[in-house]
């Protein structure tokens, strides 16, 4: 693996674990055990509400990315005033639900400042009949590309959309937004909760930039192991 190291140091910027366990202490060991394997971590509703705003902030300060995936979604004013203060936190990465008010509130709160807002399109837990159920006609692509083409036209720095959809959406979003793609599982593992997934290498052959990845290295016996083994794959998928 030696040989590699080089290009896999290339990809930690685009590996994001995701941070989903249920408490600060949790979420530290696993950071440690990482080391500088990782560079990147999501944090989300979990951790959030048992400590995790403050944990960003110390991730931050020790020179970790973070992103924030809160999917905020409230009048203008009030998206606005969010996105002002989590910019002055020195996050890398919030997510707002993709609709073009909230969108374009965030975008001119987040002017001058390095904070990248993603617009999430549809969530990879959701399939056509779950969409069905909440009211919506779309088929989960449609939306998500209506969103997407939303996105863009917002000025937004990226979106957040299944791997499976990343090639239709980055035919749309064009070469230089963000495109993170949750759902993600190297080949074997389990799906979990997850309906709409891809491999690490398939992800970023389809236009994915960054990759988030949870329970595949979180619960592994040997967690550095695993992150670097999915490095390799991204990696190795970019030759």
């Amino acid at each position: 693996m030696n040989e590699n190291n080089g290009d896999e140091n290339a990809m930690r910027d685009r590996l994001i674990v995701g941070l989903d366990v249920p408490t600060v202490g949790e979420a530290k060991a696993v950071v440690a055990a990482l080391g500088e394997t990782v560079s990147f971590y999501k944090i989300g509703y979990q951790l959030v509400f048992a400590g995790g705003l403050d944990f960003a902030g110390e991730l931050i300060r020790s020179g970790k990315k973070v992103f924030l995936d809160m999917k905020l979604l409230d009048i203008d004013n009030t998206v606005a005033k969010g996105v002002e203060n989590i910019a002055k936190m020195g996050v890398t990465m919030l997510t707002l639900h993709a609709y073009p008010k909230a969108m374009r509130a965030g975008v001119e709160a987040a002017k001058g400042s390095g904070l990248c807002l993603l617009g999430v399109t549809v969530l990879t837990s959701m399939d056509g009949a779950d969409l069905i159920e909440a009211g919506y006609t779309d088929d989960p692509q449609a939306l998500v590309l209506r969103r997407a083409e939303q996105a863009r036209e917002a000025g937004m720095g990226g979106i957040v959309c299944a791997a499976s959809e990343a090639r239709a959406v980055r035919r749309i979003i064009g070469p230089g937004m963000a495109l993170v793609t949750p759902g993600i599982r190297p080949a074997g593992a389990e799906k979990g909760d997850q309906k709409r997934v891809m491999t690490p290498a398939e992800a970023l052959k389809a236009g994915s930039s960054h990759l988030v990845v949870g329970r595949p290295i979180v619960v592994a016996a040997d967690r550095q192991a695993a992150a670097r083994a999915i490095l390799a794959e991204m990696a190795a998928s970019t030759v």
